[in-house]
């Protein structure tokens, strides 16, 4: 400070506090998924647009909240943002879950928009205006349509970072977020853990990563795989025609893998129990369609297969259906041995899965569980998330905060808190 001027310099943290002003603090004690709530409808209908429905309400949350969050991935773009509910008798909010295919990112855009907009009218302009929080590949390669469509502040925030704060924050404050699922019981949600150190997070998007966390803000990408969710979308759309994901998932809910897949009956004509295979264990995925394929040209030029059987003129030999099981099984299973394989080289016993491909589907989840209990001899565990596809958007969302964010500090508490 200088003898002519009364004003205190001023530190450059505090002036970077004032030209950004901190955000709100999130009051998370009470919070839970609304389940069948009949304000759950999706604010966007178009095609390549999927609202979840499952929102996380904050009952004790009452102030203003001017972020968004999304995570732009080669797929798909997903987008967390909170809304009051000041006709509510807590008069709390809540978090919402929307995703959009990336090749429409303007759908996505122009949503952000209403969303400001909506900030704008209910807050007036005495409030802090709305900022994104973008994460993902996306983040840099739409930075610059970002900017110039929303005109707002976009803040950019490394992938994996996001990724472990928001599975952190799902494991530690969200009560029947996190679940282990098999046939006989599908659903069966796990208790919050003191040791929840160390973890191998599969988060399985377009490709696949795998990462090990060994603590609070302590990871490593130790390993993946390329053939992920978009591998099965791209195969999908050559092979059938379909056009959305979920399209697909429905496909395989009603195939049988069986009519294209090789399996162990097909070879010995029983189980192979002296290595614990069962006869409908899949021997070799499209195994069977040379085979067939191969009889349907021999039919065709006039002489009659040994079965007796013949293939109409006009019907497909491989049904779509179980193209798309088939397909579904392969990648899950590939996905959950190699999520194996990185556990044991990395000495981790609790493994979660999470992104997009999952979408809460059971047939993918029944596969990565079989895996991961087969291979482990049932010594380990895959755990799922019923945000699966928003660990990264939710990560984001929370990195806009003070610290101590939380109501147990999960996320920073090894972190001091630094004052201005």
């Amino acid at each position: 400070m200088s003898a002519t001027d009364p004003t205190p310099a001023r530190t450059p943290r505090l002036e970077q506090a004032i030209t950004n002003p901190g955000t709100v603090k999130i009051n998370v004690k009470g919070a839970f998924i609304v389940d069948d709530d009949p304000r759950s409808k999706s604010p966007v209908r178009e095609e390549g647009v999927h609202y979840e429905g499952q929102d996380i309400r904050l009952p004790h949350h009452t102030g203003v909240v001017s972020h968004v969050a999304v995570d732009i991935g080669g797929s798909l773009a997903k987008l967390v943002y909170f809304t009051r509910e000041l006709d509510s008798p807590d008069n709390g909010g809540r978090l919402n879950f929307i995703n959009f295919e990336t090749d429409r990112i303007n759908l996505c855009l122009e949503f952000i928009k209403r969303l400001k907009e909506e900030h704008r009218d209910s807050n007036g302009g005495t409030k802090e205006e709305l900022c994104v929080v973008a994460t993902g590949g996306g983040a840099y390669k739409y930075y610059d349509k970002l900017k110039e469509t929303l005109n707002v502040d976009i803040m950019r925030e490394d992938e994996m970072e996001c990724l472990i704060t928001g599975l952190d924050f799902f494991i530690t404050e969200i009560p029947n977020e996190i679940f282990t699922y098999s046939e006989t019981e599908p659903m069966q949600f796990a208790e919050a853990r003191p040791d929840v150190y160390p973890y191998l997070l599969v988060n399985i998007g377009s490709g696949v990563s795998m990462i090990k966390v060994s603590g609070p803000k302590q990871f490593q990408r130790v390993g993946g795989t390329h053939l992920g969710g978009g591998t099965f979308w791209g195969i999908m759309s050559l092979l059938t025609g379909a056009r959305t994901f979920d399209d697909m998932l429905a496909m395989a809910d009603r195939g049988d893998n069986s009519g294209v897949d090789m399996l162990v009956g097909d070879i010995y004509g029983m189980d192979y129990g002296k290595i614990g295979l069962k006869s409908t264990a899949i021997a070799s995925t499209f195994g069977k369609v040379f085979r067939l394929q191969n009889r349907e040209r021999v039919a065709s030029d006039g002489e009659a297969p040994q079965d007796g059987s013949r293939q109409k003129a006009d019907e497909p030999i491989f049904k779509h259906e179980d193209m798309s099981r088939s397909l579904l099984y392969a990648i899950s299973n590939n996905i959950g041995q190699i999520a194996y394989l990185q556990s044991e080289k990395h000495q981790v016993k609790h493994i979660y899965f999470g992104g997009s491909f999952i979408r809460g589907h059971r047939q993918t989840m029944n596969t990565l569980s079989y895996a991961i209990r087969f291979w482990s001899k049932g010594e380990k565990q895959a755990y799922f998330l019923r945000h699966e596809g928003y660990i990264g958007a939710v990560g984001a969302f929370l990195r806009r905060k003070p610290v101590n964010w939380g109501r147990r500090n999960s996320i920073d508490e090894h972190v001091p808190a630094q004052g201005l």
